[in-house]
């Protein structure tokens, strides 16, 4: 039987830990083939990012087209959009494949805290990528960027942003809890005319957490093009991430917030 295929459509991150790397490494480790498609290159490593440079946004969407016309995509995710021409490129791009599932990770702020994208791009990710994904997955700041509100800090103030962007166009929320102080990591999933569902594991005390917005995504999209539902997909992505964080924390990658360790299952025990 052949191997589900997911795709990426992301920047690069050059220190590894985050962006196509990221997604690349986490389809591997669930048994996913990936694909990608490259929206910019960043020079950063996990001390920052020193610099970015968008690809044109027409090649973008010829690097989106020859995958579609030839791989059997089960899945798609979206990281790092850095400008409205080349989200304008990726809608259109889809909507010609009729390409589904879409999971949109609003990447706009690095872990290191560098601004990524502008604020028409922001607007593009809201008003045309954001109603035509089946989930859209915002941290606490992305959510808030989003709705124009102050940064939720409890789980009623999650639940009900999450809930202001199901009435701006969204299919599907999962509002990522995990700045929230809280004793657990816990993020909640909002769709409509569904009750809101929670997803908890285990806090991780460590500051190498560069990369886990897109590993949950792109964990997520693995099981989706595994034939997992939606909700399955997120608890088996949340298990995932935070064994990566777990094992992470003495990756020793870096001299600053380093990654997590996508690979953390295929590590032989030592002896």
């Amino acid at each position: 039987m052949p191997r589900p295929i997911a795709l990426t459509i992301a920047g690069s991150d050059s220190s590894g830990g985050a962006g196509i790397q990221a997604d690349l490494k986490t389809f591997s480790a669930l048994g996913v083939y990936g694909a990608s498609v490259i929206t910019a290159l960043t020079a950063q490593n996990t001390r920052g990012v020193d610099g970015v440079l968008p690809i044109p946004a027409d090649f973008v969407a010829q690097q989106l087209t020859s995958v579609l016309g030839d791989l059997d995509v089960r899945a798609i995710k979206t990281g790092m959009l850095s400008s409205t021409a080349i989200i304008a490129a990726i809608v259109a791009t889809l909507d010609a494949a009729d390409a589904q599932p879409v999971i949109v990770d609003p990447v706009m702020v690095a872990t290191s805290g560098d601004r990524l994208i502008d604020e028409e791009a922001i607007a593009a990710i809201r008003d045309t990528l954001m109603p035509r994904a089946m989930l859209i997955t915002p941290n606490l700041a992305e959510t808030a960027v989003l709705t124009g509100e102050a940064e939720a800090a409890s789980r009623d103030e999650m639940e009900r942003q999450g809930q202001a962007l199901i009435g701006r166009g969204a299919r599907a929320v999962l509002v990522k809890g995990g700045h929230v102080e809280d004793a657990e990591a816990c993020d909640v999933l909002l769709q409509p005319d569904v009750a809101p569902m929670w997803f908890t594991e285990a806090r991780i005390d460590t500051p190498h957490t560069h990369g886990t917005g897109c590993t949950l995504s792109a964990a997520i999209a693995a099981g989706l093009a595994t034939g997992s539902d939606l909700p399955s997909a997120i608890a088996d992505a949340k298990r995932f991430l935070t064994q990566a964080l777990e094992k992470g924390r003495s990756l020793g990658v870096g001299r600053g917030n380093g990654p997590v360790d996508h690979l953390w299952a295929w590590h032989p025990p030592k002896t």
